[in-house]
C-alpha cells in the first residue's frame, strides 16, 4: 500500500510563508509524478503544482512565482514552498502521487492566512 502523509500547515499572516512535506510510503517514489492540490470551503479541490520523476515541474497561474515544488528522493518526500501568501490561499493541501494509472492521496494539511 502507498501512504502519503502531509505536514507543516498552520496559520501565518498575509506575506508570510510555509513550506509543507508529504512522506511517501511506496517502494517506487522515484518514479511517482507527485503533485499538490488543495481544497478551500465549500470550493472543489484545484490543481496547485506537480514535479514529474525527472524533475520538470508545472504550476497553476494561481501560485506561479510564489510557490515552488521540489523532490528528495532519498527521502521520498515532496515539497510545497510557499511564499507571500494571500488570503485567498487559505485551504486544505493536500499531496498526490500517480503512477501507471493510480493515484494516491494524503489526507491533508490546513493552511491558513489571515489579513
Amino acid at each position: 500500500q502507498v501512504q502519503l502523509v502531509e505536514s507543516g500547515g498552520g496559520l501565518v499572516q498575509a506575506g508570510g510563508s510555509l513550506r509543507l512535506s508529504c512522506v511517501v510510503s511506496g517502494r517506487t517514489f522515484s518514479r511517482y509524478a507527485m503533485g499538490w492540490f488543495r481544497q478551500a470551503p465549500g470550493k472543489e479541490r484545484e490543481f496547485v503544482a506537480t514535479i514529474f520523476s525527472g524533475g520538470s515541474t508545472n504550476y497553476a497561474d494561481s501560485v506561479k512565482g510564489r510557490f515552488t515544488i521540489s523532490r528528495d528522493n532519498a527521502k521520498n518526500t515532496v515539497y510545497l514552498q510557499m511564499n507571500s501568501l494571500k488570503p485567498e490561499d487559505t485551504a486544505v493541501y493536500y499531496c498526490n502521487a500517480q503512477y501507471s494509472g493510480s493515484s494516491y492521496w494524503g489526507q491533508g494539511t490546513q493552511v491558513t492566512v489571515a489579513s
